[in-house]
Order: structure tokens, then sequence, then C-alpha cells
């Protein structure tokens, strides 16, 4: 094993670590949404510093693999889309923080009709399920389920597109709760950008292990 795939390898491990990380703090913003836990929004709002931190450890490293060993082919592609994945996923650490703090700013346990109206639960799932599905896909070097990302990103979208309607409707039936009706819609708006991130992260994997480029790609071409 040469000196380069051990740095790899290590860059690799440091990688899984942060997107587990990363996991973990949409999955608690989850809990904390769903029992009004103030305790658990704050930790996911204390461990942004770690995500942050992880994401400069990682790009210092890339940065030292790019400088000391010039790598080529399939490494350098690896290197890439390493960088890339570490800024997606600390944007996704991001969009936890975000939900977190709107838990904190929260008067109260949140409606759970509401929840259910809007769907965010299962925005939840289908984000954190993408999150964990991305992940194995890049340990595993499997670009199929890196394509399953694309079609399942629609399904946020389309929860998030009807929003708006559903929320002004629930307004309308239930002025007195219209504050947490619009950090509904922000916490929805903000799982649909882990979907984005998470698309982005499928294009990096699929660019690192194939050499396609699918950044600006059509539906059709992403699928094949």
């Amino acid at each position: 094993m040469t000196h380069l795939d051990k740095e790899s390898q290590q860059l690799k491990a440091d990688m899984i670590g942060m997107w587990n990380l990363v996991i973990s703090q949409l999955n608690k913003t989850r809990e904390a949404l769903l029992n009004f836990d103030k305790d658990m929004a704050h930790e996911v709002v204390a461990n942004e510093k770690r995500v942050n931190g992880n994401e400069l450890k990682i790009d210092r490293d890339c940065e030292n693999i790019f400088a000391l060993f010039n790598p080529v082919a399939i490494d350098l592609r690896f290197t890439l889309a390493v960088l890339k994945i570490n800024s997606n996923l600390e944007r996704t650490g991001d969009m936890a923080d975000g939900i977190g703090r709107f838990i904190l700013n929260g008067n109260g346990p949140f409606d759970h009709e509401l929840l259910k109206l809007t769907q965010v639960l299962h925005m939840y799932e289908e984000a954190s399920s993408m999150l964990v599905d991305t992940l194995t896909a890049f340990e595993h070097e499997n670009t199929k389920i890196a394509r399953s990302i694309f079609k399942r990103d629609e399904i946020l979208n389309q929860i998030n597109i009807i929003s708006i309607k559903v929320v002004t409707e629930y307004i309308q039936a239930h002025p007195e709760n219209t504050e947490q009706a619009l950090i509904i819609l922000s916490i929805i708006r903000k799982l649909e950008r882990v979907g984005d991130h998470c698309k982005n992260i499928a294009e990096e994997i699929i660019f690192y292990i194939e050499a396609k480029v699918l950044k600006h790609a059509s539906k059709k071409q992403k699928a094949e």
C-alpha cells in the first residue's frame, strides 16, 4: 500500500465520521421537533462547531494530498469529490443548526395536526434516509444507490411545493398557531435543501467512481 493509499483511506474514514455526525444532527432535530425538546435542540446548535471543525480538517487534508502526492485518475477524482461532498455535508449541518434554532425560539409543543398536514415528519424520514443511503453508496462505491437519490429528491420537492397552500389553509383555521405554522414552513424549506445537498453528493459519488459529470445532466442521463 502506497503512502497515498494510506492517506486516502484515512480521508475516507474522516469523511464517514463527518457524515455520521451530520446524520445524527438531523435526526436530533426531528426528535426535538416531535417532542419539543429544547435541550436536544440546544445540543444540535452546540454541535455545529464540531461539524465546522470537521469540514476544515477534511479540507486541509485534501489540500495536503494535492500538494504532496499530485494524484491522478481515480485518486484525483476521489479527492475532488471528497472536497465537494464535505462542503455539502457542512451545509446540511447548517440546515440542522437552523432547524434547532427555530425550535429553541418556539413558544410551545408543536400541534400534531400541523405536523401531519404538512408532512414534515415524512420529509424528515426521506431526507435522513437519503443521507444514510448516500453514505452507503460512498462507502461501498455503489453508483446504483447514488442514482436512486435523484428520484427520491422529487418527493421532498413536491411536499415543499404544496406546503404554502397547506400552511395557509391551516393558519386560516388556526390563527392562534400562526407562529408555529410559519416555523414549520421554514423547516420544510430547510429539509428541501437537505435533499438538494444529497443530490449534489450523489453526483460527486458517480463522478468519483464512473468519471461521469452529471452536474447539469437531464433526469434521463442521471438515471442511466
